[in-house]
């Protein structure tokens, strides 16, 4: 998926999230009160979950909103996104 590595905004938000991780393994570590370890873990959830919604949108339009593709290459596609989603959703 080269579409994604090209994409510099992408890797400024793992970077982000990677910061945010370090942040709270520091808070855990430094014991913090369980409310500011709370907001933390809210912080990098809701981070991990804006980098999902990200790629999955370059995804869908790089590999199924695309000419040219047969039908069971999109079904494909299609059921192979639902099986990310439905792991992703647990």
């Amino acid at each position: 998926m080269s579409h994604i590595a090209d994409d510099k905004k992408t890797l400024v938000r793992v970077r982000k999230i990677k910061g945010q991780a370090i942040a709270l393994e520091n808070a855990l570590i430094s014991d913090t009160d369980c409310v500011k370890i709370l907001q933390q873990i809210s912080a990098v959830k809701g981070a991990v979950n804006g980098l999902m919604k990200e790629v999955l949108e370059g995804h869908l339009r790089a590999h199924l909103a695309v000419d040219g593709l047969s039908d069971i290459e999109r079904k494909d596609e299609v059921e192979e996104v639902i099986m990310i989603l439905k792991s992703y959703l647990k």
